[in-house]
């Protein structure tokens, strides 16, 4: 079975900095995109930040500039800098990942997720 184990989250100050980490375990043929998604109380999830195999890099507008994500492919792991927190950037985290797993019969990856992480930002 393939997890996705986060950690890093917890409470900061508006201006400070966290990082994220999600690490992808066991049975694994191949990762393909990793990505940082976001739910706030009472919204929708969205898609914070997007790294391909590439690597290629995405962002929502919002955190442009001040969140960067980074993966370490020998450690199956993706990483979410995020400097000068904002209160709105308050929301359960969610690590995502396209994962081919080790028992599957196809090449097409399937979907994880990880538990969440809740960051609060303290204006």
């Amino acid at each position: 079975q393939v997890q996705l184990v986060e950690s890093g989250g917890g409470l900061v100050q508006a201006g400070g900095s966290l990082t994220l980490s999600c690490a992808a375990s066991g049975s694994i043929f191949s990762i393909n995109a990793m990505g940082w998604y976001r739910q706030a109380p009472g919204k929708q999830r969205e898609l914070v930040a997007r790294i391909t195999s590439g690597p290629r890099r995405t962002y929502v507008d919002s955190v442009k500039g001040r969140f960067t994500i980074s993966r370490d492919n020998a450690k199956n792991t993706v990483y979410l800098q995020m400097n000068s927190l904002k209160p709105e950037d308050t929301a359960v985290y969610y690590c995502n990942a396209a994962i081919v797993s080790g028992s599957s019969a196809s090449i097409i990856p399937d979907d994880y997720w990880g538990q969440g992480t809740q960051i609060t930002v303290s204006s």
